[in-house]
């Protein structure tokens, strides 16, 4: 792996006190390609824009996969990643539904780490702030046909951030834009799923919401994902989120979460779950929470959930409520404040 260091760094430009979520990027980048059946050109180079032909593939026809990761620093000054391996396989598995070429393990992990040892310094260490990891892969071909690319750049870029929701967040049961159909690709993380997410959030948002909680393509009738994140619900003592499938994505955070849960002793279910029974739940004082797990949001319990012209206010989190309890047990694992029971944290 080529390795060119920056001049000067640009970290006395970032208020680490006051971040805004996705607008600061760290010193340096990992860059890869994928050129006659093999990844080459193995470097970590200064952060920097891109030339690409106006036929690039990717910007014709979409074969563009990312991943959401975040790092940490132990108060010995360490950096810590979370689960990489599982974003790691993720990331592959959308690669084979976008046929694009999978990353062997040793050119992620090996990129991920040398990437935070020399960029250890823009890991922040203020409550709620976290270093922000992108990978991801795109088409390179400078070709207009409609087949899967020839070449492709596989980049990894990382930036600190604060949280992503600063109050908990308005959400809207949406009953009529879909985000994913049986036999689609809303298993995979690619670009296009967010794309197609922005115009009915953008109605949503119009309206006061800050995010819509996907349904069922066929009937509305049964909870899916809520934008960036999955969605999880405390109810009758039970932990329940939808099963994953081909139409929901299988999230680090909520694989987390349930294996707390577990850990703790609480009952799990991971099953269909109708939006009229958590409605109904929700009246009949059932509901203790509703929220969303995801690594950029981390865990944001929602204010208000709306469907059918209807703002259902939820309950209060309390301190002592699953909800709270996981959010920061979760934390002091992944910033090494408290042993990791699960094997999750990974040294760089």
């Amino acid at each position: 792996m080529d390795i060119q260091r920056v001049a000067a760094s640009r970290i006395h430009e970032v208020d680490f006190d006051n971040l805004v979520f996705g607008r600061h990027y760290s010193d340096h980048m990992f860059v890869a390609d994928y050129i006659n059946g093999e990844w080459t050109n193995l470097q970590i180079v200064p952060y920097g824009n891109l030339s690409l032909s106006p036929a690039t593939a990717t910007l014709h026809y979409g074969q563009s996969i990312f991943e959401g990761m975040k790092a940490f620093k132990n108060e010995a000054g360490e950096p810590l990643m979370f689960r990489p391996l599982d974003n790691w396989k993720r990331f592959n598995k959308s690669a084979v539904r976008m046929c694009m070429p999978e990353i062997p393990e040793e050119i992620f992990m090996g990129a991920l780490s040398e990437l935070l040892r020399i960029d250890t310094d823009w890991i922040p260490t203020q409550a709620d702030a976290s270093l922000y990891v992108r990978p991801y892969m795109f088409s390179t071909d400078a070709y207009i046909g409609v087949r899967p690319s020839e070449t492709y750049k596989f980049i990894i870029f990382s930036g600190p951030v604060g949280k992503y929701y600063a109050n908990p967040p308005r959400v809207k049961v949406e009953q009529h834009y879909i985000r994913a159909a049986e036999g689609g690709v809303g298993a995979a993380k690619c670009a296009g799923n967010y794309g197609g997410s922005l115009y009915p959030t953008k109605l949503a948002q119009q309206q006061g919401y800050d995010q819509i909680i996907w349904t069922d393509a066929r009937d509305h009738a049964f909870v899916e994902e809520s934008g960036t994140m999955n969605v999880m619900f405390v109810m009758d003592g039970k932990l329940v989120t939808p099963a994953t499938s081909d139409t929901i994505l299988d999230g680090v955070t909520r694989k987390s979460l349930l294996a707390i849960a577990k850990h703790w002793g609480m009952p799990v279910e991971e099953r269909k779950v109708a939006v009229k029974e958590v409605i109904d739940a929700l009246k009949e004082g059932r509901l203790e929470s509703a929220f969303g797990a995801g690594t950029a949001v981390v865990v944001s319990p929602f204010g208000v959930i709306a469907y059918e012209g209807i703002d259902y206010e939820l309950p209060a989190i309390t301190p002592d409520s699953f909800t709270t309890r996981a959010r920061d047990f979760l934390n002091d694992i992944r910033t090494g404040k408290i042993e990791d029971p699960f094997g999750w944290v990974v040294k760089a």
